[in-house]
């Protein structure tokens, strides 16, 4: 069988090396010159995307799948230091790696009982809704109505992420940001979305030794060996159809014939080369980003910096601009660093890039002085080249059912699997590797795979 792939992200490569693992004769095609989608934008020696992995078993699994050693990966501690602009600072650990107590020793008397309720209640969500919406197939409507009898009120269905978690001024934003994980405003996402905190509060971050741009090139290079073709800067027009299957897709290199078609990217740009009505749809955030050159060599770490009013970050961000005074967020390694603040997903925003990009850096100095020797701008349009107007993980999950990601199929296309972080089970590298390997393998058949290691840790 001969199978296209479109898109060379984390999903994409994990369709390729599964569909060719079965026997396919797969092509990978993608708009960008390299691997890796949105971790493979800017500068090639500095993050552009995700900068740490969750859900570490996941990884070595993949490993296992393709006879690799298992990866380098070093788990984060503290998780993230979080700045107020008090002067105060919080870097909690991972509960589930003795860090609790450590945690709740930085948190006044009054704050310590509602932290360790809410981090309960994000744990009794995740289990909950893991098996239904993360290690299993999209769920049909039997699989819904078990969860819904076994876990639906823990989920506390039609409350407001912002009713659970209000927690005082220092920590309510601290529980809220969590939920921009998947591209939510917070102030609009449901309480379901505080399961995404225990995912990193209970069970950790992790460090990935070379990034997650050096992932994706070795994801690449394992394909190339394995006899995967990949096709560079060859962008997607549309995809012709007959008889309830896709026959080609036209590109400006021209036509690429196969069997079936594995779409990895935004399922809403599959559906306009389709020809398919694209609504408007109430999209996730965006980002705006600096990649920084730095002088001196910084141990990997995180940090975020709060800004005196989060609620006005996202009221202008609901209103279509920049936001005056962002969250900033900072990833260190090495001689590299990563400055993101969360953007209204739309390719053309108001105000100049390089006035905005100065002013996130004197931002950023004013609250942690970095000797920067180069830094370069990465906007809502350079996202766009991987997504609809730039909104990193597609629909806003926003409603009671706007946290259900759509499927691995598209009604009325028999043979392709729509992949990745806009569709089951979510965004992120983690999900997306999990989406790609099994939603690939739905093509030919196959069993579908937890992805879990010989020995999970």
């Amino acid at each position: 069988m001969r199978v296209v792939v479109i898109g060379a992200g984390f999903a994409g490569l994990a369709a390729a090396l599964r569909l060719r693992q079965a026997g396919a004769d797969v092509t990978v095609v993608d708009v960008l010159p390299g691997p890796g989608g949105k971790a493979a934008l800017g500068w090639a020696d500095v993050p552009s995307g995700p900068t740490v992995v969750t859900m570490p078993g996941l990884f070595r699994a993949l490993a296992a799948r393709l006879d690799w050693p298992a990866p380098d990966l070093t788990p984060a501690s503290p998780l993230t230091t979080y700045h107020a602009q008090s002067g105060r600072t919080f870097a909690p650990q991972a509960a589930l790696h003795g860090g609790l107590a450590a945690t709740l020793a930085q948190l006044t008397p009054a704050e310590r009982p509602r932290f360790q309720a809410l981090l309960n209640t994000a744990r009794e969500i995740y289990e909950g809704a893991a098996g239904t919406f993360l290690f299993a197939p999209p769920p049909g409507l039997p699989a819904l109505a078990r969860y819904g009898l076994r876990h639906g009120l823990a989920a506390k269905p039609g409350l407001p992420l912002a009713q659970l978690v209000h927690n005082g001024p220092f920590l309510t934003p601290f529980w809220l940001r969590f939920a921009t994980y998947l591209g939510a405003d917070p102030y609009r996402a449901p309480a379901v979305l505080h399961n995404i905190a225990w995912v990193e509060l209970g069970e950790g971050v992790w460090h990935l030794r070379g990034g997650l741009r050096a992932l994706a090139g070795q994801l690449h290079a394992e394909a190339e060996r394995r006899g995967v073709e990949f096709r560079w800067n060859t962008r997607v027009e549309r995809l012709e159809t007959q008889g309830g299957r896709i026959t080609a897709a036209h590109t400006g290199a021209g036509a690429l014939r196969a069997d079936a078609w594995v779409s990895a990217v935004d399922h809403h740009l599959t559906r306009a080369w389709l020809g398919r009505p694209v609504t408007a749809p109430r999209l996730g955030v965006s980002g705006f980003a600096l990649q920084l050159r730095l002088e001196e060599t910084h141990a990997p770490a995180h940090h975020l910096f709060w800004p005196a009013d989060y609620a006005c970050e996202w009221a202008d961000i609901r209103a279509g601009r920049l936001p005056r005074d962002p969250t900033l967020y900072l990833h260190l390694d090495g001689r590299a660093g990563f400055l993101l603040v969360n953007a209204p997903p739309r390719e053309v925003l108001g105000g100049d890039r390089e006035a905005y990009a100065a002013f996130l850096l004197r931002s950023l100095q004013a609250r942690f002085p970095l000797a920067v020797t180069e830094a370069r701008a990465l906007t809502p349009a350079e996202y766009a080249r991987t997504s609809l107007h730039g909104a990193l993980y597609g629909r806003a999950p926003h409603g009671l059912t706007g946290s259900l990601r759509p499927g691995w199929t598209i009604q009325g296309v028999r043979n392709l699997a729509q992949v990745g972080g806009t569709v089951h089970p979510g965004g992120g590298v983690p999900l997306s590797v999990l989406s790609g390997w099994n939603g690939a393998g739905t093509l030919l058949g196959l069993p579908y795979d937890l992805l879990q290691p010989p020995t999970s840790g």
